[in-house]
């Protein structure tokens, strides 16, 4: 008998589904139902379509090779229906069946299945802010809205531009207007950009390297509404902290799971209003699959279900359905929120916790900000980048991390998932039998530098205070003493303008220890930590106590610093 498998959605899960059935069973019959007319786009190009590094939408939607992913390809091709401009808007699972709508007619029919997929996705949060229905307020959800965007910015008639939310999209969007010339403003609610993927001291770089690009950044601020022209245009948007010119905005605060369908048909619903799927992407109903967007997901390290909605994981739900549909039971083991993103001249990525997260989940934490450069220190293209680890200091285990800067980002955060999901250890990520040659990394890795202060810091060796409790002090005017150990040219070069600074080179450290005070707190900083770290040990051979070094150096100072021009 021939299978019949029914699946609703065609964006990113649903074709994945479809495809990997098709190579498993090669006489079934296989229908996907879209409402759209675009099927198996990567919604994540459409920033760069924007900025026109992408220089053709239909891009999105082609092979590799240049083919678009169309009703035709996916019958020619896959052998597999395509109903677009289609409408499921019931299930029947007692008949196992879905009613449709056909969107151009009106038409209603009946689809039967055998098993049945959910790849529905998810919908943008939708703020009830007045004025939001005006000419030049966007969402970035589909291929149509980047035209949208695009089509406005090139009647040259935007010249300011206002981003709600400081996420993923908005800021990829930032980027894209600066690039194309026009004065971009992001309104944040919380204190940061990038507020779940990211620590305030690693933020606060992000954001100080997005100043720099010519981008505003208004934080702890919220949007109250847009303002109008008599033509029905957005002329401006109203915020708590004022009013700020605007010709165009994109809304972008986040996205829900599209569950109604499901609950409707009488499919558990989670806390997270997803569709409720086990570790075989099953629902509630045996016949019924659902992933993508429209689920959540176990965490492995917080040991509870969490809404990621992330383009990889989507692909990866609709192999492991599609193999647990044809008979090859498959499960999917869970997430850690591994995340990354290119703001300008920083890349910027995740995993697992942040520091405040894990110290809000009652954590021993332990924490290290580790910059160097991605390459050998004296090849030509090595790039900075920052890596922050967040340990639990009772078994060690690394919990979560953040790297960004212009250098090579994506590695190391991709070297951190798979030790995160084997549940690695300081210990044994100093260890790794990592590749070395110069033009890919220095010969101990940024991650092993970061793994062996962190273990350092666990065995009471390294002591190290934040920068951001530096600043703390320095704002409470805290009687301390900033000790400066670098070289009197790299001293010339960059400064902290504070008059708790001591400067006393490394190298003669030992010889003029007795300049500084014992009965005051000494915080040692250099570059990057390590001859701080050293000149923690040093001091503490001459009987200092009161000693720390600060995390990161002078690189990761976020905050005011005097610079040479």
């Amino acid at each position: 008998m021939t299978n019949k498998y029914v699946i609703i959605g065609g964006v990113a899960c649903g074709p994945k589904v479809a495809a990997r059935l098709r190579r498993l069973d090669l006489d079934a019959e296989i229908t996907i139902i879209e409402k759209g007319e675009i099927l198996s786009y990567g919604g994540c190009g459409m920033p760069y379509y924007i900025s026109d590094e992408v220089h053709d939408i239909k891009e999105l939607w082609s092979t590799p090779v240049g083919v678009p992913r169309d009703v035709q390809f996916f019958k020619k091709v896959k052998n597999i229906e395509i109903m677009d401009r289609t409408l499921a808007q019931k299930i029947n699972r007692t008949e196992k069946k879905v009613e449709v709508v056909r969107l151009e007619t009106g038409e209603v029919q009946e689809i039967s299945y055998d098993k049945l997929v959910l790849a529905v996705g998810g919908t943008p949060v939708d703020p009830p802010i007045p004025g939001k229905n005006l000419n030049n307020v966007y969402k970035l959800n589909h291929p149509y809205d980047a035209e949208g965007i695009k089509k406005a910015v090139g009647t040259g008639k935007i010249k300011n531009a206002v981003i709600v939310g400081g996420g993923l999209i908005g800021l990829e969007v930032a980027e894209s207007l600066t690039k194309l010339g026009i004065k971009v403003v992001i309104v944040e609610m919380l204190d940061r950009v990038l507020p779940k993927m990211l620590d305030i001291e690693m933020a606060s770089l992000l954001m100080h390297d997005m100043r720099v690009n010519g981008v505003d950044i208004s934080v702890n601020n919220k949007v109250l509404s847009f303002e109008g022209d008599d033509q029905g245009n957005l002329k401006a948007v109203v915020t708590e902290q004022g009013t700020i010119e605007a010709q165009l905005a994109l809304v972008s605060i986040g996205v829900r799971p599209n569950s109604k369908l499901a609950q409707e048909a009488g499919l558990e619903i989670t806390d997270n209003d997803a569709i409720k799927v086990n570790e075989y992407l099953q629902t509630t109903d045996p016949d019924i699959y659902a992933g993508g967007d429209c689920v959540d997901n176990y965490h492995l390290i917080l040991k509870k279900r969490v809404y990621t909605p992330l383009g990889d994981l989507a692909n990866i739900h609709g192999r492991i359905i599609a193999n647990n549909i044809a008979g090859t039971p498959e499960e999917f083991p869970g997430v850690l929120g591994t995340t990354i993103c290119r703001v300008f001249d920083f890349n910027a990525g995740s995993v697992g916790l942040t520091e405040e997260r894990a110290r809000e989940l009652h954590y021993d934490v332990v924490t290290v900000l580790a910059p160097g450069p991605d390459k050998a220190h004296f090849y030509p293209t090595a790039k900075t980048i920052f890596i922050k680890l967040v340990g639990n200091k009772k078994d060690g285990k690394i919990i979560g991390a953040q790297v960004i800067g212009p250098g090579d980002v994506a590695k190391r955060l991709n070297m951190l998932s798979l030790g995160l999901y084997y549940g690695i250890t300081a210990k044994e990520m100093a260890k790794m039998d990592l590749a070395y040659a110069p033009p890919f990394a220095p010969a101990m890795d940024n991650l092993i530098t970061a793994a062996n202060i962190i273990q350092n810091k666990i065995d009471g060796i390294a002591k190290s205070i934040s920068v951001l409790d530096v600043k703390k002090k320095l704002e409470n005017n805290e009687d301390f003493i900033l000790l400066d150990v670098r070289s009197p040219k790299e001293v010339e070069e960059m400064s902290l303008p504070y008059k708790n600074v001591v400067y006393i080179p490394l190298g003669v450290l030992r010889e003029k220890y007795d300049q500084l005070p014992r009965d005051k707190e000494i915080i040692i900083f250099c570059k990057v930590s390590l001859r701080g770290y050293e000149a923690q040990r040093i001091l503490e051979e001459k009987g200092f106590t009161n000693i720390k070094f600060m995390d990161g150096g002078i690189v990761s100072w976020p905050f005011e610093r005097s610079v040479k021009k």
